[in-house]
């Protein structure tokens, strides 16, 4: 096995479970514009497209009709309140260290490529201590496009020094099934993340329900991918 081999996750729902302050951020914004609070499993799954989306999605079920500046503008205290308590409550998911020593000790190497913007992806990760573990972090805006897009995961890749050969994806929702098949690589679906259509629907190449089963889905996939 050689360290050229990658495995590139996506962030929010995926490797982190982000939604107790993304939904406490969103709270706080509403709250002070005289709307009420969201309630916790109904915003679980508005996650991951994005703030601006969050917002607008949260601004929706009060059926408040917003201008494009005003969104701007709550986008921007938005991200000044999250970036203080982007790790109050966010944590790894359950089993994801010993996956990824495992993985490590296989001879792979890690990257994040997330919709969040790049530096606040750097700050939880470095709140979390996981910042060593990955050769690249790229966000939404490191490149000018986001997921699906494939460039974003080309040069994720490219950035970490591995090849788009050998190279697997792991997420949690439709941009990251849609970002692998565009750029021809596997992807593993987690079930624990966020998304408004189930991942089972989304037809990853495999499906996983814990961390703990990552290496043995990843071995599955690379034993599929060796040259013959």
């Amino acid at each position: 096995m050689t360290s050229s081999r990658i495995i590139v996750f996506d962030l929010d729902g995926t490797l982190v479970d982000t939604a107790p302050d993304l939904i406490s951020a969103l709270n706080h914004m509403l709250v002070r514009e005289g709307m009420p609070p969201v309630e916790f499993p109904a915003a679980r799954n508005m996650i991951g497209a994005g703030v601006r989306k969050l917002i607008e999605r949260g601004l929706e079920i009060d059926g408040r009709v917003t201008s494009a500046a005003d969104i701007t503008r709550l986008t921007n205290d938005f991200i000044d309140y999250y970036a203080e308590h982007i790790a109050d409550a966010s944590r790894p998911f359950e089993g994801l260290d010993e996956a990824l020593d495992q993985l490590a000790a296989d001879g792979y190497r890690f990257a994040v490529c997330t919709n969040k913007l790049e530096w606040l992806a750097k700050l939880l990760l470095d709140k979390l201590d996981m910042t060593k573990r990955f050769s690249a972090i790229c966000g939404g805006d490191t490149f000018g496009v986001a997921k699906p897009d494939p460039v974003i995961l080309r040069q994720t890749v490219a950035m970490a020094g591995a090849q788009m050969a050998g190279a697997i994806m792991v997420g949690d929702a439709g941009p990251d099934v849609g970002v692998a098949r565009r750029a021809g690589i596997p992807v593993i679906g987690v079930e624990f993340g966020y998304t408004d259509v189930p991942i089972a629907e989304l037809k990853p190449d495999r499906l996983i329900g814990h961390m703990r089963d990552l290496p043995a889905a990843v071995e599955s996939l690379s034993a599929v991918q060796a040259p013959r």
